[in-house]
């Protein structure tokens, strides 16, 4: 028998919207991204449930504001008195969408719930055998929280397997909010056997051992920037401390990118026998759950010409929702986006002297020049936080990768502009 069990889930972020599909989706796609964050929270307790397990760690950010829907409010009750009916401790911290001062339904939790509050707690697993599992945590009075929490906690009990819970961002990653910044290296010095964080929805084992430091990312994807399975951790301790970590997918339905290559296509047919296929590959590696696909088209080939009648994506992308939507196990195309070129070639077109040579060198500058990458950000940042604009954006700025990707998005249509005019 292993000395500790426990699922460790974080970021729930209860009826959160998915912006922009549902309002054109039919009823069985809108329902089902309505209902997602829901579904994947119920998958979360079943999975509790059938694994015995001793307890279920919250890491932060259950609901999705601090104005939680009372739905929200009664959904997370509810799942928690289940736990209790099964034997199953649940620890919850809050963090900055979901902090203590929001507003809150008057809703009697389970006895075998600690919610954490604004100050620090140490909350035993076992009451009759302290030593098995001490968790320590502590939520966020407000919305933004500046200081280091994972300090706060103090060190770990040496003679208990010691667990910190807290919502907090490690080494200052860019894609989220810097809130409760620390370092990896303070989680290490802590003492604390084993860190259940939250706040970063991309899946990160930090550290695997001495002490194992995990994020499990959101459990439900919630726009095109969350793609690919999203889960919790089934964490597992034997009799000597040592730390197993199982990923489990929880999510409903999947967001994916995937990329149709125009160039050995013939023809408008051609493009929607493309992306059929895609979409079926995407379906057949999503283990029997739905997906919501962006789809980029690429390349160079003699469709990028009738790429530019008006609507014409619009009307492809009806005609394949008409076919995938009305499947078990659907799919739903929310984009179609075109990064396709006019037949050129770049590295010919890069050493000119023309406005077009210096379009092409000034992407590759930018993709590769820190300062320059620094200042995208800081402009994207602006607007992403501008009051017209932010809602219609997800709740991060594209760092990284995404970033490069835009800037390659940028080029595309320019090129296209620039080609077109050429041709005038």
């Amino acid at each position: 028998m292993p000395r500790l069990r426990f699922v460790h889930a974080a970021d729930l972020h209860l009826d959160s919207p998915f912006v922009g599909v549902q309002a054109v989706a039919p009823d069985n796609v809108s329902s089902a991204l309505r209902d997602a964050t829901f579904s994947a929270y119920e998958n979360i307790i079943d999975l509790c449930i059938e694994e015995q397990v001793d307890a279920l760690l919250v890491a932060g950010d259950v609901y999705d504001s601090a104005d939680r829907s009372l739905r929200a409010q009664l959904k997370f009750v509810e799942g928690l008195k289940r736990l209790d009916q099964a034997g199953i401790r649940s620890f919850v911290c809050h963090g900055n969408h979901d902090p203590l001062d929001g507003w809150e339904a008057r809703l009697e939790y389970p006895p075998s719930c600690t919610r954490f509050g604004r100050e620090v707690q140490s909350v035993p697993v076992f009451e009759d055998d302290p030593r098995r599992g001490v968790v320590h945590g502590i939520s966020y009075a407000t919305g933004e929280v500046s200081d280091n929490l994972a300090q706060r906690l103090g060190e770990g009990d040496p003679d208990a397997f010691s667990i910190g819970m807290v919502h907090a961002n490690v080494d200052s990653d860019t894609v989220h909010d810097n809130y409760a910044p620390c370092s990896l290296e303070d989680l290490v010095r802590s003492g604390m056997d084993y860190w259940a964080l939250g706040h970063v929805h991309r899946r990160q084992v930090l550290s695997e051992r001495s002490p194992t430091v995990v994020y499990p990312g959101n459990p439900q994807g919630r726009h095109p920037n969350e793609p690919g399975a999203r889960g919790v951790y089934l964490v597992e301790v034997d009799d000597d401390g040592d730390v197993s970590l199982d990923f489990r997918s929880m999510d409903c339905v999947r967001w994916e990118r995937a990329a149709v290559d125009i160039s050995r296509l013939v023809g408008e047919q051609g493009l929607i026998d493309g992306i059929h296929q895609r979409i079926d590959e995407a379906l057949n590696g999503a283990n029997g759950v739905p997906v919501v696909l962006r789809i980029s088209l690429v390349g160079t080939g003699s469709l990028h010409g009738s790429l530019q009648q008006p609507d014409l994506l619009e009307h492809v992308m009806e005609v394949v929702n008409v076919e995938w939507a009305k499947r078990g196990q659907f799919a739903w195309c929310e984009r179609i986006v075109d990064r396709t070129t006019a037949p050129f070639n770049r590295d010919d077109r890069i050493d000119g002297s023309d406005f077009m040579a210096e379009v092409l060198r000034t992407a590759d500058r930018a993709k590769e020049d820190t300062d320059m990458l620094a200042r995208l950000q800081d402009g994207l940042s602006d607007l992403y936080q501008h009051h017209l604009y932010r809602k219609h954006l997800t709740d991060h700025v594209p760092g990284g990768d995404e970033l490069s990707t835009m800037i390659d998005e940028a080029e595309a249509i320019l090129v296209n502009r620039l080609d077109q005019d050429e041709g005038a």
